[in-house]
């Protein structure tokens, strides 16, 4: 169960980020995008939560050794530093989500667009990394798919 329950929470993260991206792409529904924005991010709590409880008996050493041995076998550096990404992402995503409700719609809408580039390019390269490179199976298929549909969503987006 603690399979299941961590790998739906990261795609319900996931899936909240993607319909996030696409409605601020599009500029539609900002309601819905700061929900599906507040959803991902608490759903990537929630699956950070399950994996230290499920996997990792709540201990950082655990999480850290087990992120340097996925990386060996697949890099071939043992390293372990990739949980300190994890880390940030789950922070920077709870923080921009508090930011946005605390702020408003328009401040969050107004600020300096390399800011929304940042984060949304380290959005994109946690989900490429966890879903598509470390992924294995149809999890990499999904994620492909993801990214692909997004990416159209901001080519088209862009041209309006």
């Amino acid at each position: 169960m603690g399979d299941i329950l961590t790998r739906a929470f990261v795609w319900i993260a996931i899936l909240g980020y993607a319909v996030a991206f696409v409605l601020q792409v599009y500029r539609v529904r900002v309601g819905l995008a700061r929900a599906a924005w507040t959803l991902g991010a608490a759903a990537f709590v929630v699956h950070v939560l399950c994996a230290f409880h499920y996997f990792h008996g709540w201990s950082h050493a655990a999480a850290f050794a087990e992120t340097a041995r996925q990386t060996k076998e697949l890099t071939g550096f043992d390293t372990g530093s990739g949980l300190y990404l994890n880390y940030v992402f789950l922070v920077v995503w709870v923080v921009d989500a508090a930011w946005w409700w605390r702020s408003g719609d328009d401040a969050y809408a107004g600020r300096a667009g390399w800011i929304s580039a940042v984060l949304h390019a380290f959005f994109v390269f946690m989900i490429v990394n966890g879903a598509i490179v470390f992924g294995k199976g149809p999890v990499r298929w999904y994620g492909a798919a993801l990214i692909a549909m997004m990416v159209a969503a901001y080519a088209k987006g862009s041209r309006r």
